[in-house]
């Protein structure tokens, strides 16, 4: 398949092109560089030894989104493009709907007009809200999430529900995942957060290469076992998997719509994530326990049962792995990938 991927500079959509090339596919990459940088096209393209076409805008332009379906043959879309930071989203929400929802709508327009009726979107966990049971299971409802940033997820699973319902011969891929670690592991890409990071590896990382002092640990006491929040940690490059095999799926999904978690089923806690990194990088580093943060739950993971009997997906990484990749990364890389 001819497969457009929208945001696939970025650090998931990176690994996924990667994944799909290496399985056959050909690509197409939209991208506007708000949260990525264009030097990455140049390592995809020296890893995989393909050129890939890329097309740089945002992708709210309704003009230039149809424009874009004109000049290529498109045969389906994963669409990773969208703001992220859950934080972020509470400071300036309005931006994060108008950006997130207008994204999907102009997308979703440009495929309709054009016949392009396979998409996989790029959901995220944070669709369970406070009060799913663990571990999250796909069928669960009402689906409520806590933050702006995880109710544009909601919003544009409904949308693409409804849109599929309307349009015969749709078939769409939910992609609910927790949380994406590790890197590629020639270590020429990775996660390179713009700004302070916002989540625990990147952090530790750059704890590790000495960008940051030390790693804030949020509070010891909850109810787990060394009382550090839990959580479910999944490789870039299984996820990047999990894309795939999404894709290649979708032909023979009954439902028009399908939500599948992707996550290993198992909660590792933050002090566990951050010894493994010490024994990945073979030395001690600094850290503080401070107070809780608010919003932050006790532990979560998937119930990746779906993914496994219907994909034929799972993860095959472990912590250790994604440690070791992380840093490989962030040893060649300390400042992340170079400006244009």
């Amino acid at each position: 398949m001819r497969v457009l991927v929208s945001g696939g500079a970025g650090y998931i959509g990176s690994h996924t092109v990667l994944a799909l090339l290496e399985h056959g596919h050909d690509v197409v990459i939209v991208d506007d560089f708000a949260n990525s940088k264009p030097t990455v096209l140049g390592r995809l393209e020296s890893l995989s030894g393909k050129h890939i076409p890329l097309h740089s805008f945002d992708l709210t332009d309704v003009d230039k989104t149809e424009r874009l379906f004109d000049q290529e043959d498109i045969d389906a879309v994963i669409h990773f493009a969208g703001f992220k930071a859950v934080g972020e989203s509470v400071a300036i929400p309005l931006e994060y709907y108008a950006n997130n929802l207008g994204s999907t709508l102009s997308l979703c327009r440009a495929m309709a007009r054009h016949d392009v009726g396979r998409l996989v979107f790029s959901s995220s966990a944070t669709v369970y809200g406070d009060h799913a049971p663990v571990p999250y299971r796909e069928d669960y409802q009402p689906l409520s999430a806590a933050s702006p940033y995880g109710r544009t997820k909601v919003m544009v699973e409904q949308v693409l529900t409804d849109v599929a319902a309307a349009h015969e011969g749709w078939k769409v891929a939910l992609l609910r995942y927790f949380n994406p670690v590790g890197a590629h592991a020639s270590g020429q890409i990775g996660e390179d957060p713009q700004g302070i990071p916002n989540n625990l590896m990147p952090f530790i990382a750059q704890v590790a290469v000495g960008r940051r002092d030390k790693l804030d640990v949020f509070g010891d006491d909850y109810p787990t076992a060394d009382g550090t929040c839990e959580r479910d940690y999944i490789h870039v490059e299984d996820l990047a998997a999990g894309h795939v095999a999404a894709l290649e799926h979708l032909d023979a999904m009954a439902a028009a719509v399908r939500p599948f978690n992707l996550g290993s089923g198992t909660g590792t806690s933050v002090l566990e994530l951050f010894h493994a990194f010490e024994r990945a990088i073979g030395r001690e580093l600094p850290y503080d326990v401070v107070g809780r943060r608010a919003g932050d739950l006790p532990a979560y993971w998937a119930d990746p049962t779906r993914a496994r009997e219907e994909l034929g997906w799972w993860t095959t990484r472990t912590i250790d792995d994604m440690c070791a990749d992380t840093w490989r990364w962030q040893s060649q890389n300390p400042q992340g990938f170079p400006d244009a």
